[in-house]
C-alpha cells in the first residue's frame, strides 16, 4: 500500500486565518490531539517570529509524541547576509526540532520584484541555508513557495531552485500554489514532471482561493507526490489551505493509501471540531465527512432509502470518520426519519406503533405553530420523551426577570434574575451580560450549577432569530435557535414565542435541560 504522509500547518498557516489567534496552551493541545490522529509532521510556528512561538518550541519538547514529529518553519536567509549571520537561522537553530522547513522563492517575479534581488543570489540563498541546517543533522523539508506560478512563468528557473535545495540535500520538496490559482489538470502535469525528475520525496502544499485546493492537493497525489501539507478545517490566510479533514478520508478511503493509521480514521471528526472548539471558530456543519450534515436526510423518500440502505444517498458508512447519520425533523420527513429520533428513547417503538402516528401528528402542530426541528433535533428529542412520559424535569422555575439599561462603557446593558427550585430547594440568583439572552444565560447557570457541576462545561455557539409573520410588525412571531456545545457534542434547541425573550428562554431551558438529561444517561 502507497504511504501518503500528512503534514499539518494548522498552528502556523492556520493560525493566520482571520479571527484566530491561539495561545500557548491552545498549540500544546491541539498537537497531543494531532499526534493521536497519526499526523506525521506538526508545522508548528516560526521560533523566529514572536516569542510566544519561541515559548512553545521549550514547552512542546517536554511533551510525550507517539507518531508526530514537530517542524519549525522559516525562510531562507536574507539577501546579501551570510547564513551564520542570520537572526531567523539562529531562532530555528534554538526551536531545538529535529526537523526543519524552509521556504524560499522559485517564482522569478517574486525574486526580482519582491525580494529585490537577483536571480543568483536567491539559488544561493536557497543552497547555503538548507546545507547549513543539513550539517546540523536537520532533517529538512523545502517549501518551494509560488512553484505553480514561477513553473507557468519561467520554468527552467523555477525547476532550478528545486535541483538547488536537492543538491543541498533537502529530504523533500513541497510545491506550492501559494496564491491558490492553479486548476488541477495544471497541478497534475507539473507534479508528474518534478517527480519524474527528481528522486526524493515530492510534497504539496495548496491554498484554497479558487476553491480547488482539496482537488489540487489530490491530483497531485495520483501524480506521484508522497506528502500533503494542510489544515484542520482548512483554516488559512485569505480562503485558507487545502483541508486535511477532506483530503485524509479521500485519501485513505477513495484511493486506499495509508495517510494515518487505519484504526485513527474514526478520530477525525473528533479531533476536526476540537480545532474548531479550540480556535473558538463555529464549525463547519456542512463540510464533507466531519460536518454535522454530511450524512444527515430531510426528504421523506431518502430517509426511507436509506434505512433500507444506507449506501441508497451516503457514499462512506458515517462512522468510519467518526460521524453519524442524522435525520432532518420537518413536515416532509415521513416516518422512517422521526422513528430514527423515536429509537434513540425507546428502542422498542416501530413505524407502526400508534405512538409513532401521535409523535408525527404532534410534529405537525408544532410546525404549524412556528417550530421547525430540521435544525434543533435535541428539543424535538425533548418532545418526544415528554410524549412517551420519558421526560425528567432538573428544575422548576419559578420567575424570571429580565432588565434592558441604556449601552455602558463595558457594554454590558443587561441584566437577569431567575428564582428556580432544585429537589425542593428554591434559589435565586442574577447576572449581568452583553445583552437580555447572555444575562439570562449567565443567571441561570449560576443558579444551576451549584446542583448540575457538569454545566460548566457548556456554553451558547450560536444565536439565531427569524420573524416568522413579517406583515404582523412588532407583534410577530419569532423563532430563536441556539446552538450550544461541552466542547465534544454540539446541540441545537427552539423556542417560538411573540415575546423575543420569551422565545430565547425556551430554547435556553431546553438546551440546559437536554445537557443533563444526556450526561445522566451517559454516566447512568
Amino acid at each position: 500500500m502507497k504511504n501518503i504522509v500528512a503534514y499539518d500547518s494548522t498552528l502556523r498557516d492556520g493560525a493566520q486565518a482571520q479571527g484566530i489567534s491561539f495561545t500557548v496552551e491552545d498549540k500544546l493541545k491541539i498537537v497531543s490531539r494531532l499526534d493521536r490522529l497519526g499526523i506525521k509532521y506538526i508545522e508548528a510556528g516560526n521560533p523566529g517570529s514572536n516569542p510566544k512561538d519561541l515559548e512553545f518550541f521549550e514547552r512542546v519538547q517536554k511533551l510525550k509524541l507517539n507518531n508526530a514529529k514537530i517542524i519549525a518553519f522559516g525562510s531562507t536567509r536574507k539577501v546579501n547576509l551570510s547564513v551564520q549571520e542570520d537572526a531567523n537561522v539562529k531562532s530555528l537553530l534554538t526551536a531545538g526540532t529535529s526537523a526543519v522547513t524552509i521556504f524560499g522563492k522559485s517564482w522569478d517575479f517574486h525574486v526580482t520584484d519582491i525580494l529585490k534581488t537577483s536571480l543568483d543570489e536567491n539559488i544561493s540563498m536557497i543552497y547555503d541555508t538548507i546545507s547549513f541546517f543539513k550539517a546540523k543533522g536537520k532533517e529538512v523539508v523545502f517549501d518551494a513557495e509560488h512553484f505553480f506560478d514561477g513553473y507557468k512563468a519561467n520554468p527552467e528557473y523555477a525547476m532550478k531552485t528545486l535541483e538547488t535545495a536537492f543538491n543541498a540535500g533537502a529530504d523533500s520538496l513541497c510545491l506550492c500554489d501559494t496564491n491558490g490559482g492553479a486548476f488541477p489538470q495544471e497541478i497534475f502535469d507539473i507534479t508528474s514532471l518534478v517527480v519524474g525528475t527528481f528522486k526524493c520525496q515530492i510534497g504539496i502544499h495548496c491554498h484554497n482561493d479558487n476553491g480547488m485546493a482539496v482537488a489540487n492537493s489530490i491530483m497531485a497525489i495520483q501524480a506521484g507526490a508522497v506528502q500533503v501539507q494542510g489544515t484542520m478545517n482548512g483554516y488559512g490566510e485569505r480562503c485558507g489551505n487545502a483541508n486535511l479533514c477532506t483530503i485524509i478520508p479521500n485519501v485513505q478511503l477513495k484511493l486506499e493509501y495509508e495517510c494515518i493509521p487505519r484504526e485513527n480514521v474514526s478520530f477525525l471528526t473528533q479531533t476536526a471540531r476540537y480545532v474548531s472548539e479550540i480556535a473558538n471558530i463555529i464549525h463547519d456543519e456542512r463540510a464533507p465527512y466531519v460536518g454535522r450534515f454530511a450524512f444527515a436526510h430531510k426528504a421523506g423518500m431518502h430517509a426511507d432509502a436509506v434505512n433500507k440502505n444506507s449506501i441508497a444517498y451516503e457514499h462512506i458508512e458515517p462512522e468510519i470518520v467518526g460521524n453519524e447519520r442524522t435525520f432532518l425533523m420537518s413536515e416532509v420527513a415521513g416516518r422512517s426519519a422521526v422513528l430514527h429520533i423515536i429509537n434513540q428513547v425507546d428502542e422498542s417503538i416501530t413505524k407502526d406503533s400508534p405512538e409513532t402516528k401521535q409523535i408525527l401528528e404532534k410534529m405537525k402542530e408544532l410546525e404549524h405553530e412556528g417550530y421547525q426541528y430540521e435544525g434543533a433535533e435535541s428539543s424535538f428529542e425533548l418532545v418526544i420523551r415528554k410524549l412517551l412520559g420519558k421526560y425528567q424535569s432538573f428544575f422548576d422555575l419559578r420567575e424570571f426577570k429580565v432588565i434592558v439599561n441604556e449601552p455602558s462603557v463595558d457594554d454590558v446593558n443587561s441584566s437577569a434574575m431567575v428564582k428556580i427550585k432544585v429537589d425542593g430547594e428554591d434559589e435565586i440568583s442574577a447576572a449581568d451580560g452583553d445583552g437580555p439572552v447572555n444575562a439570562l444565560d449567565g443567571a441561570i447557570r449560576r443558579a444551576l450549577e451549584r446542583f448540575y457541576p457538569n454545566l460548566s462545561e457548556m456554553k451558547l455557539t450560536d444565536y439565531k432569530v427569524r420573524v416568522l409573520d413579517s406583515r404582523s410588525a412588532t407583534a410577530a412571531k419569532v423563532r430563536v435557535l441556539i446552538e450550544s456545545t461541552d466542547g465534544s457534542e454540539v446541540w441545537t434547541t427552539i423556542g417560538v414565542s411573540t415575546d423575543i425573550i420569551d422565545a430565547s428562554w425556551k430554547a435556553l431551558v431546553d438546551s440546559i435541560e437536554y445537557k443533563l438529561i444526556k450526561d445522566k444517561e451517559n454516566n447512568s
